[in-house]
């Protein structure tokens, strides 16, 4: 498995902006299919978004389509998520997690490694 590190997270009023960044370390990133999930309190985990192992693949939830990017870094082994025009129903830990290749998909139950989260909070 490889091991997940997110940052990037804060408090930021409705309509800014935040950079989420996830390091990997301890096997080949570029093997992994990779992707965002959050989760606020009392709901279940949702998916966000994904980006194939190279990067030229990436797929949205409909909620954040035009207002969050998913790119990544596989000579530095990181995901990111770009985060514009933040809404207050954005406010969520943020997860990212990576699965053995393979297609983008948007169950949490097919990623094998998860990071600790990162709490993004916003304010109206």
């Amino acid at each position: 498995q490889v091991q997940l590190a997110e940052s990037g997270g804060g408090l930021v009023q409705a309509g800014g902006s935040l950079r989420l960044s996830c390091a990997a370390s301890g096997r080949t990133f570029s093997l992994y299919t990779m992707g965002w999930f959050r989760q606020a309190p009392g709901k279940e985990r949702e998916f966000v978004a994904g980006i194939n192992w190279s990067g030229d693949s990436t797929y949205y939830a409909d909620s954040v389509k035009g207002r969050l990017t998913i790119s990544r870094d596989n000579a530095k082994s990181t995901v990111y998520l770009q985060m514009n025009s933040l809404k207050p129903e954005d406010t969520a830990t943020y997860y990212c997690a990576a699965k053995s290749l393979g297609y983008i998909n948007i169950n949490p139950l097919d990623y094998d490694s998860w990071g600790q989260g990162t709490q993004v909070t916003v304010s109206s």
